[in-house]
Order: structure tokens, then C-alpha cells, then sequence
């Protein structure tokens, strides 16, 4: 179950319905689950994997079986669902809920909403809502721009660089997303987004000048709110001692939320144009998920020019 949770009354808000019962605790209901369940099989009497945490929502097919059923039956299918006290129960398609699916809802003290959008649509819609905002999300330390498209996510000790190298980035085209503190939050299985927070969102700081409003200053086009995160590059004191990849055969990842996100170390020091830099890595990244490499070319023709060599 996520950690995250959404007021139902948000919601509700969101969405457009009506509350047609309000439940008591109404204001402080929240939704912890990333599902919505169509609760066919419940309204039935088979309950075993039953996850009550769930948003619930009845469309037309099971609206056509209950009118099918006596008002005793109706009651008795409505009584024992209200009393596993799901968040709420919703009801698409203008459908008018039955009388004694408001009075067991009373009864326990269950929120009814409506809506008069198709069930599929409604559905699919709060699926994906509720999964962007229980999604798990960290923190990080850091600058992510968005260059010719590519996400660039600038991690690195304080004093490195990243802001001076975001605003050189901004001067050529490209867009800020966030400065200092970059929220990133997982999109699926395989994508991860970030954003800034809302009350430092356009702002970036310079040492000696301190905080300046991107978007006031270069324009709205040089923001954006959120971009995925598609490389992260690590931007470092450059090292005599150390060495540095020259070939870029064996990829870098770097793992942030259970995803390893394509990366590179970028040494820093004066005379190096990051900007530029950057801008080489972003789209060298976008040709490696094409599925051109050059690197790999590279060392193929060398590997191809020695055996002609030695043959």
C-alpha cells in the first residue's frame, strides 16, 4: 500500500461528482490505493481478495444485475458491501442509486458520489490520477533541465556548477525545471518524472546574485513544470588522479527509485564549456535509445581494422 494519499474530497472536486451521501468523516476520508475496483463479484457475495481500501465503482452492468434482484436481495447484497467501509462508493453514468443502497449506506456511514461521465472513461481516468499521486517520490539535491527534449538531471556537490551550467543551458534555448531541489516520483514501472516544489518553482540561484525568476527574465518558453528524467549526469571536481571514460563503450546508470536511469561523470574545470557539453550528452542519449551507438561503431572499426591488419 502506498505511503502517499489523496483527500477524497480533492477528488471529488477534480473529478466533477456529486455527493450524493455524505459520510461523516467525509473531510477526512483519504485514498491510499492506486485502484478502482468495479465490485461485480462483491455485490454477488464472493469477497475473498477483496481490498476495501479501494475507490469503488458501479457502471451500468452491475447497476442492470441489482434491478434484476428483489429489494430484500438488493438490501442484503448492499448491507454486507457498505460494511467493509470502503473510501467510497461511486456511481457513473447519471445512474440514480436504489433506495436501499442509500439506506445501507447510512447505515454505515459510507460517502455515495455520482457522475454522469461513461463508466470506462471515469474509471480509466481516476486510475491514472490516483497512480501519478500515490506514485512513491523522493527528493533529490540537485538541477533538472530539459535539453532538445531530454531530461537532464545535474546532480554534484554544492559550489559545482549546476546552476551557472543551467543558466548558460537556458541562454541557448533550453528549459529550467527545477533548481536545488528536484521531487521525482516514479510514472509506471519504467519512467521516472521530476518537478520543483511549487514555492521555489522558476527560481534559480546564483552565488553573488542571488535567487532570479527565470521565467520573468528569459520568458515563459525557458520553464517548464515537469519533464521525465532521462539521464542524470554527475558533474565533479575535476581529478588528476582520476580517470575518466574516453570511449563511452560500458554504460553508467545511476539508481533512483528502483529504476537505473542512463548517466555520465562530467569532470569540471575552467576552459570546459558545459553547456555544450551537456547538450552532446543529451543527444547522444536520445541516439542510444534509437538504437545507434557510437561508441560500439567506433570500437568495431577498430577491432575491424587490426584483424585487416594482422590478416
Amino acid at each position: 500500500m502506498s505511503t502517499y494519499s489523496v483527500l477524497l474530497s480533492n477528488l471529488v472536486e477534480e473529478f466533477k461528482l456529486n455527493v450524493v451521501y455524505q459520510a461523516s468523516d467525509y473531510n477526512r476520508i483519504r485514498v491510499t490505493v492506486d485502484d478502482v475496483n468495479r465490485p461485480a463479484l462483491q455485490l454477488v457475495g464472493f469477497y475473498e481478495h477483496f481490498e476495501p481500501a479501494r475507490l469503488q465503482m458501479i457502471g451500468m452492468v452491475e447497476f442492470t444485475y441489482l434491478g434484476g434482484l428483489s429489494a430484500e436481495q438488493r438490501y442484503s447484497a448492499f448491507d454486507r458491501f457498505f460494511s467493509y467501509k470502503c473510501p467510497a462508493l461511486v456511481i457513473s453514468r447519471g445512474l440514480k442509486p436504489f433506495v436501499e443502497c442509500l439506506e445501507t449506506a447510512q447505515k454505515h456511514d459510507v460517502t455515495i458520489l455520482s457522475s454522469d461521465e461513461p463508466t470506462a472513461s471515469l474509471l480509466s481516468a481516476m486510475i491514472a490520477r490516483l497512480k501519478d499521486a500515490l506514485s512513491p517520490r523522493i527528493t533529490r539535491h540537485g538541477v533538472l533541465v530539459e535539453v532538445y527534449g531530454e531530461g537532464l538531471l545535474l546532480l554534484g556537490d554544492s559550489g559545482v556548477g549546476k546552476s551557472e551550467t543551467a543558466i548558460e543551458l537556458l541562454k541557448r534555448g533550453h528549459r529550467l525545471i527545477a533548481d536545488d531541489a528536484v521531487e521525482i516520483h516514479k510514472t509506471g514501472e519504467h519512467g521516472l518524472e521530476g518537478t520543483a516544489p511549487e514555492l521555489i518553482r522558476h527560481y534559480i540561484e546564483l552565488r553573488g546574485i542571488g535567487v532570479i525568476n527565470v521565467a520573468k527574465l528569459y520568458g515563459m518558453g525557458s520553464v517548464k513544470n515537469s519533464t521525465a528524467i532521462d539521464m542524470v549526469i554527475h558533474l565533479e571536481q575535476w581529478n588528476e588522479t582520476t580517470t575518466y571514460d574516453r570511449l563511452g563503450i560500458e554504460d553508467q546508470h545511476t539508481e533512483i527509485l528502483g529504476i537505473d536511469v542512463p548517466s555520465l561523470v562530467i569532470p569540471v574545470k575552467p576552459g570546459r564549456n558545459l553547456a555544450v557539453i551537456l547538450e552532446v550528452a543529451a543527444m547522444n542519449n536520445r541516439q542510444k535509445r534509437l538504437g545507434y551507438n557510437a561508441a560500439q561503431e567506433f570500437a568495431e572499426q577498430i577491432s575491424r581494422h587490426f584483424e585487416e591488419s594482422m590478416g
